[in-house]
């Protein structure tokens, strides 16, 4: 199993595993070995009763109540069950107090279970014993494998009151601050399910009460982290027993979450979702039988993707109507708040004061009980004729804003007409587009329903920064590419924004390529003022290519990033930026999920860190990353033989266009320096540009002259190359000017080297790059990638071939 990782600062860190997870002797093991794993010598362990336990014992009160003969046989059916799983999970030196336990348990049942009739507090004490029992025994087979580890009965601390229950947060806080106290680095396994109340009798926290009490557990503790292990890894965009293409969704905002738990979702409980709301903690659901399927995690703020995200059903639904006669929206309003009071929202109303008609919907489950309340209401509530009317399905949309979503909303009113539709309602949180039917099978409208509203392109905005030659050569690749991308991938491309040195131009609906590339006409903009035109964009993602060498652009990065926009790089500074601005950038890149490629950074369209990616993803230990990364010192020092002087070589590339305007910003070594620093950090080494040393060609003597004066200067270049090719030559070499970075030292240079005539850097196209890769495997003979490292066309294509991949992963 792969070892999961500590988040870091988790303060006693909750995790609760329910009865699913919980169902024999193999799951307590697969459980401990997670816990285990977890590595969390703190954690505060949340349990459901083993398997069906629970319903074991509400029959045991059944047959009971109902006179039946057959009650004594249930409890020994629990009692036998019970018996074997603490058995088949121990050795019989840590079973035998646990099945000690058991039997007195057992008679405590039996003794209740004598008198003539139970009140409510004496059911709730039955029904506790299941989880109880899984506190028990999981505490004692993680204590028999060495964890610190003890049993907690949340009734010591957990205190309530009231129906529905209400949790009294403050004294409960208190007694739980100081079991926790008493309790310091030892997992503490506690009962789900249960609490109680001022005189100690035993109160239940309802349907689906072991997540509750995880949550508020975490909310109590004052924990980080809550995690709800069950037999599936999260939330998906569809059931994915009903809907095969359904994925697992890696990121729910807390709105879209509780608006799935209102509407009946199995994974997720509105009252679970109080404590988040309420707490700091972070919460994640995960499956307990494949802990590496993936996961779902709860996140406080809000989707910034328009639209539906998942498609969710009821298939047994209720419908409760009555009449209003008088006062119609007061009465609706007040019966509405009355209910919600009850903790009893239905799943989806109908308002009719055409026909002074009121319909609600419930889970059957649910249903019961809301009849029987409204019933009793009836008298003051000021509504008459109350039906109950089985034999209905519930079919909703959940996702930000899904109810504006016109495409959407058109899709599901279509398919829906096509049913035996009872009404339909658009929450007015705009989260969810609800559909009560007459009960179908409802597979088929799920599937088409889930391939309607996701097989759809994906909308992608992106906005080019730079029209220089390179952002040219990029538009008119883009222009010739566009209809191939949005066909194979699936998605909507729109040239949303481009900006330059004069300005920029936005537009929602998309720029035309020979517009930017021909009638270029931007507005004067503020540079910080652009980032708010870029809040409200309404594409399903966005992504920035910066085609600059600007370190200003650069700054901007960590607000692109908090907006959620991806970013492809040309730029050299941002990847090579100084170390404490890289480290922060690097780490909102992985909070807010937002990637950044910058592949067209070093040797343009060549794959440099796409081989440098595999190696490491093979399980390759990078050693050594060395080369030639200058196309323009490549070819000065490819024909620096002696013949001519190197100030002259210098002019001939200065006047060819080979150099940059200053020939001192390749001579200098500092974009050879970038270029290191960005390949070590893909190799994942945290290299700081101020380790790396850099020998400069330029004396210091023409480094502060103005561009003329260094141009007519440019002979003061040529007696300390002169000796260093002198030397080169002795030493039977060739003079090449070469980056290296070594692993294991953490040594870092770029500068002249003398290598030997057969060496990969000695023989090569003048103005080549060449990079050299030595790793376990490749280190006698180290991984070459050799060829032109620099051009507009193939800068752009790299950046073209990072679009690309980005795209394949929205």
């Amino acid at each position: 199993m792969t070892m999961l990782q500590n988040d870091g600062d988790q303060r006693r860190p909750v995790h609760k595993f329910g009865g699913s997870s919980l169902a024999d002797a193999a799951c307590f093991h697969r459980v401990a070995g997670i816990i285990h794993n977890l590595a969390q010598p703190d954690a505060l362990i949340v349990v459901s009763a083993p398997g069906k336990t629970t319903n074991r014992l509400i029959e045991l009160l059944s047959l009971f109540t109902s006179g039946d003969s057959a009650a004594p046989e249930a409890l020994e059916g629990l009692h036998g069950f019970q018996r074997n799983l603490i058995e088949t999970t121990l050795d019989e030196e840590n079973g035998a107090p646990l099945l000690a336990a058991l039997d007195d348990d057992i008679q405590t049942i039996a003794a209740v279970l004598e008198q003539s009739r139970l009140d409510d507090h004496q059911r709730s004490l039955i029904q506790s014993f299941g989880e109880v029992w899984s506190s028990r025994l999981l505490a004692r087979l993680l204590a028999g494998q060495g964890l610190p580890a003890a049993s907690l009965d949340a009734r010591r601390f957990l205190l309530v009151s009231g129906s529905p229950v209400q949790v009294d947060e403050a004294e409960s806080r208190r007694r739980l601050g100081a079991i926790l106290a008493e309790h310091q680095d030892r997992i503490l396994v506690v009962t789900g399910f249960i609490a109680a109340d001022a005189q100690g009798r035993t109160r239940l926290l309802g349907r689906n009460g072991s997540d509750f009490s995880a949550t508020l557990l975490a909310s109590l503790a004052d924990s980080s982290h809550a995690t709800i292990w069950s037999d599936v890894p999260g939330v998906f965009s569809a059931d994915p027993r009903r809907v095969k293409e359904a994925r697992l969704l890696t990121r729910l905002s807390l709105p879209e979450a509780a608006e799935l738990a209102r509407l009946g979702s199995p994974v997720l409980h509105s009252r679970t979702l109080g404590p988040v709301a309420a707490s700091r903690q972070q919460l994640m659901l995960r499956c307990s039988y494949h802990p590496d399927d993936g996961h779902t995690r709860i996140q406080r703020q809000p989707q910034r993707a328009q639209g539906a995200r998942i498609v969710t059903a009821v298939d047994d639904a209720v419908l409760l109507e009555m009449s209003i006669p008088a006062r119609y929206q007061e009465t609706v309003d007040a019966l509405t708040d009355w209910l919600a009071r009850r903790e009893l929202a239905p799943l989806a109303c109908k308002r009719r004061p055409e026909r002074q008609l009121w319909q609600i919907t419930y889970t059957r489950e649910q249903a019961e009980q809301a009849f029987s309340l409204l019933r009793d209401h009836q008298p003051a509530g000021g509504f008459e004729g109350l039906q109950q009317r089985e034999g209905f399905s519930l079919v909703a949309l959940v996702g930000k804003g899904v109810t504006a979503q016109a495409e959407q909303c058109l899709h599901f009113y279509h398919a829906l007409n096509e049913q035996p539709l009872e009404f339909i309602q658009p929450a007015k949180n705009g989260l969810s587009l609800v559909a009560v039917v007459r009960k179908v099978v409802l597979d088929p409208l799920l599937l088409r329903l889930h391939q309607s509203l996701f097989s759809r392109p994906r909308r992608v905005g992106l906005v080019l920064f730079g029209r220089g030659n390179i952002g040219q050569a990029w538009l008119r690749l883009y222009r010739e590419q566009k209809a191939r991308l949005e066909q194979e991938l699936n998605v909507q491309l729109s040239l949303y924004g481009v900006f330059d040195s004069r300005g920029g131009m936005l537009a929602s609906q998309g720029l035309e390529v020979e517009q930017v590339l021909n009638d270029f006409q931007p507005r004067s903009i503020v540079w910080p003022d652009w980032l708010e035109d870029l809040e409200e964009h309404g594409f399903d993602s966005l992504v920035a290519l910066d085609f600059t060498a600007s370190e200003a652009l650069v700054q901007h990065y960590p607000a692109l990033v908090q907006r959620h926009v991806h970013l492809i790089a040309a730029n050299k500074h941002g990847g090579a930026a100084e170390q404490a601005f890289y480290l922060r950038l690097k780490q909102s890149l992985a909070e807010h999920r937002v990637q950044f490629l910058s592949n067209a950074t070093v040797g343009a369209g060549l794959p440099v860190q796409t081989a440098i990616h595999q190696l490491r993803h093979s399980g390759e230990q990078i050693r050594v990353i060395s080369g030639l990364f200058s196309g323009t010192l490549s070819w000065l020092f490819q024909h620096f033989d002696g013949s001519q002087p190197f100030s002259e070589l210098v002019l001939q590339a200065w006047q060819q266009g080979l150099t940059e305007p200053d020939p001192r910003e390749d001579l200098n070594g500092q974009d050879v320096k970038r270029k290191l620093v960005i390949l070590a950090r893909e190799a994942g080494f945290d290299l700081d540009p101020a380790k790396v040393r850099v020998s400069n060609l330029v004396p210091e003597s023409l480094a502060a002259l103005d561009r003329e004066r260094f141009i007519d200067r440019l002979d003061e270049l040529d007696q300390p190359l002169a000796e260093a090719l002198a030397q080169a030559r002795e030493e039977g070499g060739v003079l090449r000017h070469v980056a290296r970075f070594d692993t294991h030292s953490g040594e870092a240079s770029v500068g002249l080297e003398v290598v030997a005539g057969e060496h990969a850097f000695a023989h090569l196209r003048p103005g080549d790059n060449v990079f050299a890769i030595e790793t376990q495997h490749y280190r006698q003979n180290p991984l070459v990638i050799q060829g032109p490292g620099a051009g507009r066309e193939v800068t752009a294509a790299a950046m073209q071939a990072d679009l690309w991949q980005l795209l394949t992963t929205l």
